[in-house]
């Protein structure tokens, strides 16, 4: 029984092995990638519109934590000079609710001229944001606004994209176990979206 046992831990130690080494390196690259193309809201270059990509509202339709640290970011950006508009792109109808007319809302009650705000209801995931900007709007240079982990990964796909992406870390009044899993869907992500700048 041991015997017959054996090659399946065998094979099983190497696919886990494997799986960690994929997931690893793509996470490596997408740092790599983007290198260089990485600030804090103090530091960030300035350019013509500063993307928000959305994330999960709360059941009264107000921006969470994670969403609500990149559209403070994204004011701030505004606000000092950084840039000159704000596109606002996410799930009009998500399964938590409206991430576009959360965004919009939170931006004019936080003082933000309508008039700078542009909206992309179908932003359904980090690429279709870039793409959608590029080709959509016809956004060629900006700052995209998200959380730590995930700035490598948007900068990477903006700039495959064809838009000359800078990313900006936002901040996010989390609770921890909200970073963790965050974290970890951001590591799980990263060989879809390698995938995706491989195969064009």
């Amino acid at each position: 029984m041991r015997a017959k046992r054996r090659p399946l831990l065998i094979w099983g130690g190497l696919t886990v092995t494997g799986l960690l080494v994929l997931v690893a390196g793509s996470n490596a690259w997408l740092w790599l990638v983007s290198a260089g193309h990485r600030s804090d809201t103090a530091h960030a270059p300035v350019a013509p519109v500063v993307i928000v990509p959305g994330a999960k509202v709360a059941e009264d339709g107000t921006p969470m934590a994670y969403l609500r640290g990149r559209l403070d970011a994204a004011i701030e950006l505004v606000r000092t000079g950084r840039a000159g508009a704000i596109l606002v792109s996410g799930d009009g109808a998500g399964r938590s609710g409206d991430e576009i007319a959360s965004m919009t809302k939170y931006l004019a009650d936080q003082g933000i001229d309508p008039w700078l705000v542009r909206s992309d209801r179908e932003g359904f995931s980090t690429r279709e944001t870039c793409e959608r900007a590029a080709h959509l709007f016809g956004v060629d240079r900006a700052l995209v606004v998200t959380q730590y982990q995930h700035v490598p990964r948007a900068v990477a796909l903006c700039r495959s994209a064809g838009i000359e992406a800078h990313g900006v870390t936002a901040p996010c009044e989390c609770r921890r176990i909200t970073v963790l899993r965050n974290n970890a869907r951001e590591w799980l992500a990263a060989p879809k979206a390698v995938l995706a700048l491989l195969t064009g």
